[in-house]
């Protein structure tokens, strides 16, 4: 949802007398990568005279950002539109809403697929679209029909060799520069972007798309080849952070481990966490999504022993028997997993480790699972995430024979979350007595609610602060004195930023 306090990063065109100031609500739904996206377009579109607006009810046109990862956000998707859609109708005092349009990964991943079944959606708009996106707006609520795209595997618009990819030829949501003279008067490249949460905390793209080939995985297809921001780029979209108070950088992507690989240098990320953490204004910098069989010595020491780098590690096991791992067309095993982890907390020993599991994969066995929950009882995370498996549309494990039928998936994934909450409650109570500095996301009277160094946005808990006169944006230094499942009660110490 949009907020009116934010500027925006392009001066807003002012529309001539054909082209009416409309208003636009943008709707994000799914993962951090998700609302960078929408942000790029919300300051394409208030750059090409629209007027943002946080009530969709309030708005001309509300534009949706979708998500296409697995079937209950597919519905969540879906249902949004819907809700929509009602508002255009006159539903829960709407009326004003003159057209609902659906972009992001359900709309490039299904495209004409998506607008003959969801005919309640004024357009289905794919990343191509993105660029334009005020035109084609325009040309929707003028009546003009749009007709979408046909999908395609993205995958094949770039080199193999990712040392060959250019990808300024094709449409990459969330990563594109600006040329467009800026509100302070200075010329050069600037963010195409405009800030719609007010927080401290702000993700910040690394890259777009995966070279790997999960076999229960989609994304890639409709997210496209693996293509890494240049460092300069990522660093003037920092600092501009920074300028609009940002206190976190949160960096994302489908694969932070491969970053730099198509520029020449697999090792980039390790020399440019430094210069990110050293950006005015920024107080933390965090990194996202770490593939394990990718996770080298350097880098682990760059985000452990890095000032200003949170020493946070968001590892992707998806399993812990080599068996299943190997039909995921994954690569591990328990002893490597813990192997790793050990080399993590040697170097910071009370690091924030975070992961996600995949439980029913095809052929997994009793004796698979029960090596899965030994691996997270040895390996004592934060928080892991768990998933029961379920086909997707265009994958490999689609295919596959000895799947578990639903009850089964059910009757595991069920164990394994008692399980794992059973666990992470056991991880957050042995931070009792712990030293950690909280950035201050909100404050509702006595109520005052942050995140330590080892708490990701959204999914890993959040601290709640005991006493004194804080404000949203502030680093306090606390003390953990208790726990409530994954979250942190803390009291301030002396010592404050």
């Amino acid at each position: 949802m949009t907020t009116d306090t934010e500027p925006t990063t392009v001066p807003a065109t002012e529309p001539t007398t054909d082209q009416p100031r409309l208003s636009v609500a943008m709707v994000t739904l799914g993962c951090a990568r998700n609302e960078v996206d929408s942000e790029e377009l919300a300051g394409r579109l208030e750059a090409g005279g629209f007027a943002l607006v946080e009530d969709p009810s309030q708005a001309d046109t509300v534009v949706v950002n979708t998500c296409g990862f697995v079937e209950a956000a597919k519905k969540d998707s879906v249902d949004t539109l819907l809700q929509a859609a009602d508002l255009k109708a006159g539903g829960d005092q709407g009326g004003r809403v003159q057209a609902v349009v659906a972009v992001g990964c359900l709309a490039e991943r299904y495209g004409k697929d998506l607008a003959d079944s969801l005919p309640e959606a004024d357009a289905v708009l794919g990343f191509d679209d993105y660029p334009d996106i005020a035109a084609r707006l325009r040309s929707i609520v003028a009546g003009e029909t749009h007709h979408p795209h046909t999908p395609s595997d993205r995958r094949l618009l770039l080199p193999i060799s990712p040392v060959e990819r250019d990808a300024s030829t094709i449409s990459v949501p969330g990563m594109t520069g600006g040329s467009a003279i800026g509100a302070d008067g200075l010329g050069g490249p600037r963010p195409v972007r405009r800030r719609l949460d007010g927080g401290p905390m702000a993700p910040l793209k690394l890259a777009s798309g995966c070279d790997r080939r999960c076999s229960f995985c989609a994304i890639p297809s409709f997210r496209g080849s693996f293509v890494s921001r240049r460092p300069s780029d990522v660093l003037q979209e920092a600092r501009w952070l920074g300028e609009q108070g940002v206190k976190e950088l949160f960096l994302v992507s489908e694969n932070s481990t491969s970053y730099g690989k198509d520029l020449g240098d697999l090792r980039l990320l390790e020399t440019l966490l430094p210069e990110l953490a050293a950006v005015d204004g920024v107080e933390r910098v965090r990194v996202s999504y770490l593939q394990p069989a990718e996770t080298r010595p350097g880098l682990v020491a760059a985000i452990a022993g890095t000032t200003g780098v949170a020493a946070y590690f968001d590892l992707s096991f998806q399993h812990a028997s080599a068996t299943v791992l190997r039909r995921m067309r994954r690569f591990g095993d328990p002893e490597s997993f813990l192997g790793l982890l050990e080399q993590i907390r040697a170097q910071a020993p009370e690091a924030g480790v975070r992961s996600n599991v995949i439980v029913g994969f095809p052929g997994e066995t009793e004796e698979d699972l029960a090596t899965l929950c030994d691996f997270l009882v040895a390996a004592r995370m934060d928080v892991t995430g768990v998933f029961g498996y379920s086909d997707e549309d265009g994958t490999e494990a689609a295919s596959y024979d000895a799947k578990l039928d639903d009850d089964e998936v059910r009757a595991r994934t069920e164990h394994v979350s008692a399980l794992v909450e059973e666990l992470n409650a056991q991880r957050a109570e042995e931070r009792v007595g712990e030293l950690v500095v909280v950035l201050v996301e909100s404050v509702d009277g006595d109520e005052v609610v942050g995140r330590a160094a080892h708490q990701g946005p959204e999914v890993d808990g959040a601290t709640y602060l005991s006493g004194g006169d804080h404000r949203v944006g502030q680093l306090v230094h606390a003390e953990v004195v208790d726990t409530d499942g994954v979250d942190l009660v803390a009291v301030p110490t002396s010592r404050q930023s």
